[in-house]
């Protein structure tokens, strides 16, 4: 039985480094953002990514970037009270 893909979950791991790019990017002075190539790592993550679930995929890439700032927080930030989609 062959695994799909080359790690066998190749589109989760895409999933986790756009969400995770994206974020970190946000990150940057406005004027240093790369924002066409920020929109089209959206468009590559909304393709990617089940329908309605990119949201959580972001606020939990920041979660994982910055620790130290409480996860409840950043899910209310992003319009996920509960923590989930």
């Amino acid at each position: 039985m062959s695994k799909k893909g080359i790690t066998g979950h190749d589109e989760w791991v895409v999933t986790e480094a756009l969400a995770t790019a994206l974020v970190a990017l946000e990150q940057l002075p406005p004027k240093h953002q790369p924002r066409a190539h920020m929109d089209d790592i959206k468009k590559l993550l909304t393709a990617g990514c089940q329908p309605g679930t990119v949201t959580l995929h972001i606020a939990q890439a920041k979660c994982r970037l910055f620790p130290d700032i409480d996860p409840l927080s950043i899910y209310r930030e992003y319009g996920l009270e509960d923590g989930q989609s």
